[in-house]
């Protein structure tokens, strides 16, 4: 039984059978990413840090977009307002 495996046996893997797998996780990814970008573009006067969530959002790709619809979508003037 062979335990490790190199890069060059990459190309003997069956991509058929590997790929239905994965395009729901990528494709259900990259739409959190997406729709997570288009909000934060909407709506960047009320947001603060609207570069470091973009970041986050970028390269965190799935926690980041959960992150920032849990976290960072607080409106910037509806805290000045209740203080």
């Amino acid at each position: 039984m062979k335990l490790h495996y190199g890069f060059d046996e990459i190309s003997q893997l069956d991509w058929a059978s590997i790929l239905p797998i994965l395009l729901p996780f990528l494709l259900v990814g990259s739409i959190l990413i997406l729709i997570a970008l288009i909000d934060l573009y909407r709506h960047r006067n009320r947001r603060e840090n609207v570069l470091m969530w973009t970041i986050i959002i970028v390269f965190f790709n799935t926690i980041g977009p959960v992150l920032y619809f849990m976290i960072g979508r607080k409106d910037v003037n509806t805290r000045a307002l209740r203080n």
